[in-house]
């Protein structure tokens, strides 16, 4: 058996097929085989927020401990002579050192949490805020609310038409075209 080959040819086909889906995500292409399959991997996985899960073997980490530890068997066999048990080993610590490395470049830099808006990004019905601008009978005024952690604001009416303070706290139970219909908090607290 000859090691040195072995390593060249795991680095080659790992280092092509980084290449390769790197150049397929650049032009935003999907290759779909079908002997494709997920792989999930208990509870290792990435939370997201808005999206699922994505587990840290995937086809970018498995080519790149692919690439890896072919390539630090290689240089290990054939430039500093070691014997094939100890190249596999050190090999195969430094296959994983660098799939963990692509795995958390593309799990903290590459995907956004917030990458995918879902409908529910943008349903405003049952939002609590407050008024900043009283709301006059038939008129519009401005509700200030929170939404993700940031304060927001839009322009507001009277669900049934009346004034409405400044400062109350109001419930939104309609929103279109960018002004929310609200009703004061403590009147549907005292319907139910």
């Amino acid at each position: 058996m000859n090691w040195p080959q072995i390593f060249l040819g795991c680095f080659l086909i790992g280092f092509v097929l980084s290449a390769l889906s790197f150049a397929f995500g650049i032009v935003n292409a999907h290759l779909h085989v079908p002997w494709e399959h997920h792989v999930h991997a208990g509870a290792f996985h990435v939370a997201n927020a808005n999206g699922p899960a994505v587990g840290p073997i995937n086809f970018a980490t498995m080519t790149a401990f692919l690439a890896w530890f072919g390539g630090t068997g290689y240089l290990l066999t054939s430039q500093f002579r070691w014997l094939a048990v100890p190249a596999v080993g050190l090999s195969v610590m430094l296959g994983l050192c660098g799939a963990a490395a692509v795995f958390w470049i593309m799990a903290r830099v590459l995907w956004s949490p917030h990458e995918n808006m879902q409908s529910a990004d943008y349903h405003m019905v049952g939002v609590l805020g407050r008024l900043s601008q009283p709301i006059r009978e038939g008129g519009i005024g401005e509700l200030i609310y929170s939404r993700k952690g940031a304060r927001q604001s839009c322009g507001a009416r009277s669900a049934d038409g009346r004034a409405i303070e400044k400062g109350t706290e109001v419930v939104i139970t309609g929103y279109e075209r960018g002004i929310a219909s609200v009703r004061r908090w403590t009147d549907l607290a005292s319907d139910e």
